[in-house]
């Protein structure tokens, strides 16, 4: 089994910034590609980044510029570096991972608001 830690989360201001943490335990070896997804209120849940193995990160289109993925493999860890926050950004925010010839694993979200 893979457990998921999410945090960095919270309120911020228009404009701000927040990091995003999601830092994986249990029986890792092979962590393949690591995600972001995020749901809105009302809204569908949407991909918002990617990083794989070989750190080659992609980014749906609205974040692009303002958010970058990295991920830390010695602490099986992902980071979401989210700069020029808007209000259309708040959301849940969900980290999940590949884990080779294991499966995908969710974890449980962090709420992020930008408001002024």
């Amino acid at each position: 089994q893979v457990q998921l830690v999410e945090s960095g989360g919270g309120l911020v201001q228009p404009g701000g910034s927040l990091r995003l943490s999601c830092a994986a335990s249990g029986s890792i070896f092979n962590i393949d590609s690591m995600y972001w997804d995020r749901q809105a209120p009302g809204k569908q849940r949407e991909w918002v980044a990617t990083i794989t193995q070989r750190n080659i990160a992609t980014y749906t289109n609205s974040v692009k510029g303002r958010f970058t993925i990295s991920r830390d493999n010695a602490k099986s860890t992902v980071y979401l570096q989210m700069n020029s926050l808007k209000p259309e950004d708040t959301a849940v925010y969900y980290c999940y991972v590949d884990v080779r010839y294991d499966g995908r694993y969710y974890g449980q979200g962090t709420q992020v608001t930008v408001s002024a």
